[in-house]
Formats: structure tokens, sequence, C-alpha cells
């Protein structure tokens, strides 16, 4: 997905807001395996993927917890950093060799201060990534593991074929030999 796709997927800009906008974006290639967001570390830059997949997650008790998964279009980023200028609790790793565009958080804020525009498109940007949180936290808290999978199935419908089935069951909650008694289930 390019970079027009991705702006106007999150709220249109006018051509002359969306140069501006453009000027601080960069693409780069990133190999598989990559962690773009390292826990506990402030990061300085939010990117969106153009090409390939990333899974995010968090250690806890020595284990990694995929909580989240993003494709094409999607966001890489960390919330702590971006809003409260913290260091972030989540990590971020690339599931295949990616392109992304990557946006330096500071400059970000700086053409907020300057054109209403882009300040609305980050305002806007914002409040669909709390909704995006919020729904994963309604789904993990009020859906059985075969209702996440098949909302998962039907947000990324050829997530099994890009993604490690033990990162599928993390985000499930679940362990691997659960998810295949699900998947023989659903088939």
């Amino acid at each position: 997905m390019d970079i027009d796709q991705i702006i106007e997927k999150n709220q249109p800009l006018s051509q002359s807001a969306k140069m501006i906008f453009k000027s601080i974006v960069e693409e780069i290639k990133l190999p598989k395996h990559s962690i773009v967001i390292r826990a506990d570390k402030f990061e300085k830059n939010i990117y969106f993927i153009k090409t390939g997949i990333a899974r995010t997650f968090s250690i806890i008790h020595d284990e990694e917890i995929t909580f989240s998964f993003g494709k094409e279009g999607d966001t890489i980023a960390s919330l702590k950093s971006y809003i409260d200028n913290q260091k972030g609790y989540e990590s971020i790793e690339l599931l295949e060799d990616c392109t992304l565009y990557k946006l330096n958080i500071e400059k970000l804020k700086s053409l907020f201060n300057e054109n209403i525009e882009i300040a609305n498109w980050g305002r806007k940007f914002a409040e669909k990534e709390l909704i995006k949180a919020e729904e994963r936290l309604l789904s993990r808290q009020f859906g059985n593991a075969t209702e996440r999978y098949t909302e998962l199935l039907n947000n990324y419908p050829n997530l099994i074929q890009r993604v490690q089935l033990g990162y599928i069951a993390s985000y499930l909650g679940i362990t691997q030999v659960s998810l295949s008694r699900i998947r023989t289930k659903i088939i």
C-alpha cells in the first residue's frame, strides 16, 4: 500500500498538505526478523507498512506474548512514545522482509503546529489506533479462542500462510495443540 493510500485511509488531506506531510516520509527496507521497536526504549519514529507483516509482542515471565499483527497499510508504533514521550512496553518484529514508511515523531509534531489539516490527521490517527487497541482488549476479554481466531482470519485472511502458528497461538492465548483443534473444527 503506498503512502498516499495510507494517508487517505486515515484522514484525507488536501494536495498541498499531503505534499508537506510526504516531505518527512522516508521509505526504508528491512529484513525479516528485524526488531523495529524495542520495549523499554523511547521510540523516535512511527512506521507504516508498505509491504510485509509484523507482530507486536511483550515478554511476560520470560515468555513472548504476541498481542497484535500488522499488515500492508497498518501502523508500527509505540503509542506511549508517540503520545506521552515515554518508553514503550512493546517490541515489534518484522515477520517478512518489509518496506516501511518511516516518520520522525518530532518532525510530525512540528507539522501539527504548522498545519491544522495535518494536526487533524494526527488526531484522527491517534483516535483510530486507540479504537484498534480497545477492540483487541474487548476481543481478548470477552471472546473465546475460536471467536478470536475467526475474527483474526476475517481481519487477516492470508495470515496463516504468512505467520508461524506459534505466534497465532500466542496471540489467541492458547497452545499450538489447542489452535490445531480449533483449525480442524473450523475446516
